[in-house]
């Protein structure tokens, strides 16, 4: 099957400027972009995809076996980027998929011209010495509650992620991003995401790279976004005053601008 297909990508844009690829997080799908994507659009080429059990990708190519780890995923990114002769771009991963972006970025260097990291969380388990914002203990819950009720699940995970905006709008819509998403795929993919540690991999990363946090994040707070910063030799960190895990959809102006003007400049 064409990557294309496999993956629903969709590319828009006619600018002159590089090529933006937009990597969405857990549970959700292209169209959490679609705020972003039109200010992108009118100075660059943006590519968009699901990921294999999302969205409208294709159900079919997904099995547990495969797409229990996260490299399933930067295989698929990769994939993409080498049947559309897309690269050298600039690859940008959210959440989740900022960690899936640092894994292809580390293994083909040559496909990617920058690397912006939005919300990103390299361990979502607190270590010694470092604050992942969840005890082993609260990740349990986290993934018993998902397998025992994934509607509710969906329901109680939803106004976290999304924070306190002010918009229940957003919130609703998250929770309806999550409930569309089969169960056993959303399993896997969450036993994926919420127990993996790539810290280590962070190191690997060698181009130019851009963190965005956001000030009140509690998926991701502060403090993950400065040990990632940290850890990826020459990157910038930029802080949105904004709140929640979902900033294209609750700050779209200052993501894109954030996005934008990075990929545009001369680094």
């Amino acid at each position: 099957m064409d990557v294309v297909t496999r993956n629903n990508v969709v590319i828009t844009g006619r600018g002159d400027g590089p090529v933006i690829m937009l990597a969405n997080g857990f549970g959700c799908d292209q169209n959490m972009w679609r705020l972003v994507t039109p200010e992108l659009a009118r100075d660059f080429k943006v590519v968009q995809f699901d990921h294999v059990g999302t969205g409208k990708a294709d159900v079919s190519s997904w099995s547990e076996e495969r797409y229990s780890s996260l490299d399933a995923y930067a295989e698929d990114l990769l994939a993409i980027c080498d049947g559309l002769r897309l690269g050298p771009l600039v690859l940008v991963g959210h959440s989740v998929s900022a960690v899936i972006a640092v894994l292809a970025v580390a293994w083909r260097p040559d496909l990617f011209e920058k690397l912006i990291l939005l919300t990103p969380s390299p361990r979502y388990i607190d270590d010694a010495g470092y604050r992942g914002g969840f005890s082993a203990e609260d990740i349990d819950e986290l993934l018993e509650s998902l397998e025992s009720n994934y509607l509710g699940w969906s329901q109680s995970l939803a106004p976290v992620v999304m924070g306190d905006t002010g918009r229940p709008e957003l919130t609703e819509e998250l929770t309806n991003s999550f409930c569309r998403l089969d169960p056993d795929v959303a399993r896997v993919f969450a036993r994926a995401t919420f127990l993996s540690d790539n810290r280590g991999d962070l190191g690997r990363v060698t181009v130019p790279t851009r963190v965005i946090e956001v000030a009140q994040d509690v998926i991701a707070p502060r403090e993950v976004g400065a040990f990632v910063h940290e850890s990826i030799h020459g990157s910038e960190l930029v802080t949105l005053d904004a709140v929640g895990h979902c900033p294209q959809l609750s700050s779209p102006e200052l993501t894109a601008r954030a996005i934008a003007e990075f990929a545009a400049s001369d680094r």
